[in-house]
């Protein structure tokens, strides 16, 4: 095998282990969801969804762009095998990351009562304060993660973050249930959201100690490669701060951007729906919207998000060299992958959208089916977007994210504001501006790559045949979900439907031609799958 074959399967395994635990993750986040739902109700998850908005914009302001910042700066001194630098790298990170985290911290409580005057919303200030604390947790985790990534080490990052969501999980519903029981009157629901952000904190501070116990258990190993490092590039602090600051703040900007439409959003929805909808019930709809849309939505995007952020360090090392042919195959790759698994994703959700919320939550109202029905679609859009902001911060062009983003955003927001005031669709809106903002940063990306380097993406086996065998199997899905649900439970219907949803589309997938032998063979556990394809008649033995 070439070492360009060896250096891609690498990624694709490298980013299936990072894939595998945010499915996991998210479905963990999914499930425990069910029972907080059902202890807090929607209009406790409103007030936890509220808080979630500004505290994702602080978090991504003082340390979501650490993981990537860190892995681009690792990988780039790797590449000349500078390990000291790379040490030094992470030293000063560390340091950096500990004080913004410590002030971003101190701002957010200090201003939850401010937020929650904006936004009309005293039940937020109780749930807001509690997850402060957990922005300093996330700062200098993040550090640790991007070091290992850095390396093309993955599995520190997917342990730590499945061992954080199970213990965020727990944490959550039992805080939320005994704050909920000990509290009475007017701020019973503002504490028992509270202990739904317990949970985060919690889960944020034993991902920390697991990394630290994985970073010091591998720190024999890097010590030794330091101790080799014959290089004489000495970069001081002065530098390292230089290029840490050119290179996390364009990724600051433009995940603030992604995380300032969300909390534009609340701002925007309520300022005026607040006119004619009183608080319960714009709250209960945004904990519908956020709790049960985005969330359900995002578990799928979670295999793009996790395949941007290993693809970086890798698009990096090739494009530092000048290994464009192997940058272009990477790519393809990537995305085919992506596409294969949003597709059927986007489909099945639309499809599913009633049986899956009854299932999952209980929930048999009209708007939860209609939001997830309409905003399915999305899937696709925001795993192309991620991808291609991977790619564009791969080949070190930072900014475009950051103003394909802003662009995004100034159609979103007067869209937004126009549907609200003058469409009288309500919480409609939201979903059609979270379809419409990925759609665009997706358009402007791949324009932009295939200007910088000369890139066209195969259509037919990408796009075409994926979307094609999602459209059948919707269509299977939905008549055999129909057929058992007239003489059998939802539970046993949406269970059945599933699976066919999963064989069918496979079947269709393999049949046009849309992933080959050869391609299967290339991915992790490639020999398995195909065995076992080749067994059913699927592929030839």
């Amino acid at each position: 095998m070439s070492n360009s074959e060896n250096f891609r399967k690498n990624v694709m395994v490298q980013g299936s282990i990072l894939a595998m635990a945010s499915i996991i993750v998210r479905l963990i986040g999914l499930v425990y969801r069910i029972p907080l739902t059902r202890v807090l109700g929607d209009t406790a998850m409103g007030y936890y969804g509220y808080a979630y908005e500004i505290y994702n914009l602080a978090l991504i302001l003082s340390s979501y762009s650490m993981p990537l910042a860190v892995s681009k700066l690792v990988s780039a001194r790797l590449v000349k095998k500078e390990y000291k630098n790379c040490h030094r790298v992470f030293t000063f990170t560390m340091a950096f990351s500990a004080i913004v985290g410590t002030v971003m911290s101190l701002l957010l409580i200090a201003f939850a009562e401010v937020y929650a005057k904006i936004i009309k919303c005293p039940g937020v200030i109780i749930p807001l304060r509690i997850l402060a604390p957990t922005i300093f947790v996330f700062s200098v985790m993040g550090v640790i993660r991007g070091y290992f990534q850095g390396y093309g080490n993955m599995v520190p990052t997917a342990i730590s973050q499945v061992f954080e969501q199970i213990i965020n999980a727990v944490v959550s519903i039992l805080a939320a249930y005994l704050l909920m029981k000990a509290n009475t009157g007017d701020n019973q629901l503002s504490w028992g959201a509270g202990g739904g952000t317990l949970g985060t904190f919690s889960g944020a501070l034993a991902a920390f100690i697991s990394l630290v116990l994985m970073y010091a258990y591998a720190g024999p190993l890097m010590k030794k490669k330091r101790l080799k490092d014959r290089s004489t590039t000495v970069e001081s602090n002065k530098y390292i701060c230089k290029v840490l600051l050119l290179t996390a703040i364009p990724v600051i900007v433009s995940q603030t951007i992604y995380q300032i439409s969300g909390t534009l959003d609340s701002v925007i929805y309520n300022a005026i729906e607040g006119k004619t909808v009183d608080e319960v019930t714009r709250s209960t709809m945004w904990g519908i919207y956020s709790n049960k849309y985005r969330l359900l939505t995002n578990v799928p995007v979670a295999v793009a998000s996790a395949m941007g952020t290993a693809i970086v360090p890798s698009l990096i090392a090739e494009f530092v060299v000048g290994r464009y042919d192997a940058l272009k195959e990477k790519i393809a790759s990537v995305v085919k992958f992506n596409m294969i698994i949003a597709f059927p994703s986007a489909v099945g959700m639309s499809v599913l959208a009633h049986p899956i919320l009854l299932l999952l939550f209980r929930d048999n109202r009209h708007d939860s089916t209609m939001m997830l029905r309409m905003g399915g679609i999305c899937i696709i859009f925001f795993a192309l977007s991620t991808v291609t902001n991977g790619v564009l911060q791969g080949i070190n062009k930072m900014r475009l994210p950051v103003i394909h983003s802003a662009i995004s955003l100034a159609i979103h927001v007067p869209l937004l504001i126009i549907m609200l005031k003058f469409m009288n669709l309500g919480a409609y809106s939201l979903v059609i501006c979270n379809v419409i903002f990925p759609l665009v940063v997706c358009i402007l990306n791949w324009r932009s790559i295939g200007k910088l380097i000369d890139y066209k993406q195969e259509v037919v086996r990408t796009f075409v045949i994926p979307c094609a065998s999602s459209l059948l199997m919707g269509a299977i899905t939905f008549g055999i979900y129909k057929v058992f649900a007239l003489f059998a439970g939802n539970f046993i219907s949406t269970m059945i439907a599933l699976m066919a949803a999963v064989l069918s589309y496979f079947f269709f997938l393999i049949k046009l031609g849309g992933v080959t032998k050869e391609e299967m063979l290339k991915m992790p556990k490639g020999r398995t799958l195909v065995n076992m394809l080749s067994k059913i008649g699927l592929f030839k033995a």
